[in-house]
């Protein structure tokens, strides 16, 4: 008898022999593998995106397990509800010395007090108690929850998996797509298991649609690209704009111009802008990528970021993708330097462990009334009024010695700038006696310093 259902419903594994995909979690002799053969299953959280496997696994674990399996989805479930699964399993343990499975999808949808049910359960080993999600459990589960159980990360399916459960559904005359199957080109195959995005859900339901819409040829019906396409479609695009996809898309667009590949970075764009992705926060995004990754190997970098963010909040969408490509193409094709990033976290750090001292009296400000009487910009050496407009002098309070934070590197502009500062500072410090401290004004300036008509700086 033909089950009903959709296709991903139909065909899903029985067993973990039909299983495909999650090597790293079910491949012979992994941990979780070992465990559910010898049906010790410990409390855990099945972690991963729609469609690679996660509430299928628990239901073979169903079929596999001597334990009472008894499954629950947060949407609908409640505290009374977990409450009566307790006082069953208690019961069960204590008349049967059998073991109680407690199965929850969504478990992400339980608030803190909903949760907080399950823990004295979980610690005392009333039951087992096996959550599946696809939201980060760090950010939605409790840290005693979590606390208690073991976290095991389901991959999404890689294309060939997808591809071998096409071919599946094609081939089984009894949950697949019926006698005599559809007929498709391997190609046509192929290009729907790399366009699933890693879900075989979609891979599964875009293949039954696309044969329900095909047409048919010589008495048999033939799934074609464009009956694919179309099907595809129909299934929309799914962002979670608050959830990891968000985060992940981000740091994946990041990477790409730190890497230097624009076609990458493009791609990350489009993803995120397809998924209804605040172009505002892409923009951001380039900006502080310009400033981190770029620098001063390309100080252009961070005003045409900036420019690109201005040009998206005046104009929107659809037309601010223009800008956000082209600045994402330029920075990915940039020159590359991180070296002010660092300078300010070692400054920073500097500042975190205790180089915190006094500004040295003559970099203090002498624009505020008294400060001339207290000494403050006595013996400072005003630049412009030396050869070069530069001369040697403390910056750094003296109990910091030499320090360095910039490093220059040796990419695009920042080349330059290291250069010209080995130049300035090539022989080291100079006495004070051989500093020139003439130079036009420089006469009118001291006597303003005096008169306290400078500005502090």
């Amino acid at each position: 008898m033909r089950e009903e259902g959709p296709l991903a419903l139909r065909m899903r594994p029985r067993s973990l022999e039909e299983f495909t995909g999650q090597e790293e979690l079910l491949g012979q002799g992994r941990p979780l593998r070992r465990l559910i053969d010898a049906d010790r299953i410990p409390s855990a959280i099945f972690y991963g995106p729609p469609g690679t496997g996660k509430t299928t696994l628990a239901l073979v674990i169903a079929t596999m397990t001597r334990a009472s399996f008894i499954k629950l989805n947060a949407i609908a479930a409640g505290v009374k509800d977990i409450r009566e699964v307790i006082a069953g399993a208690r019961e069960r343990w204590s008349l049967e010395n059998r073991r109680t499975v407690l199965f929850i999808d969504e478990i992400h949808r339980f608030n803190k007090a909903q949760q907080d049910t399950l823990l004295a359960a979980v610690e005392q080993g009333t039951l087992i108690f096996v959550g599946a999600t696809t939201e980060n459990p760090f950010f939605y589960l409790n840290g005693p929850l979590l606390s208690r159980t073991r976290l095991f990360v389901f991959e999404p399916l890689s294309s060939g998996d997808i591809l071998e459960l096409l071919e599946r559904a094609l081939a089984d005359t009894e949950r697949g797509l019926g006698k005599p199957a559809p007929a498709a080109e391997p190609e046509v195959l192929r290009s729907l298991a790399e366009r699933a995005g890693g879900d075989a859900r979609i891979a599964l339901n875009t293949l039954e649609l696309a044969a329900l819409t095909a047409e048919s040829s010589g008495g048999r019906v033939v799934i074609t690209t464009a009956a694919v396409e179309e099907a595809l479609q129909s299934q929309g695009y799914t962002y979670d704009r608050k959830g990891d996809a968000h985060y992940d898309s981000a740091s994946a667009l990041i990477k790409s111009i730190r890497g230097s590949d624009p076609d990458a970075a493009l791609y990350w764009i489009a993803r995120m802008l397809k998924g209804g992705e605040d172009p505002l926060f892409i923009a951001r995004r380039l900006v502080i990528s310009a400033a981190e990754d770029i620098g001063n190997a390309d100080p252009r970098a961070l005003t045409l970021a900036v420019s690109a963010m201005q040009a998206v909040q005046f104009i929107g969408l659809p037309e601010g993708r223009i800008p956000l490509a082209q600045a994402a193409v330029y920075l990915a094709a940039a020159p590359k330097s991180n070296a002010s990033y660092k300078a300010i976290e070692a400054a920073l750090a500097a500042v975190e462990e205790g180089a915190v001292h006094p500004v040295p009296g003559h970099l203090r400000g002498t624009g505020y009334r008294g400060a001339a009487r207290l000494g403050h910009g006595k013996g400072y050496l005003y630049p412009h009024d030396h050869p070069g407009h530069f001369v040697e002098q403390r910056y750094l309070p003296p109990e910091m010695g030499d320090k360095k934070f910039y490093r220059p590197g040796e990419e695009g502009f920042e080349r330059q700038m290291g250069e010209r500062l080995g130049r300035l500072h090539t022989g080291g410090e100079r006495s004070a006696s051989q500093r020139p401290t003439g130079g036009p004004g420089a006469a009118e300036r001291r006597k303003n310093n005096k008169k306290g008509n400078n500005k502090p700086t």
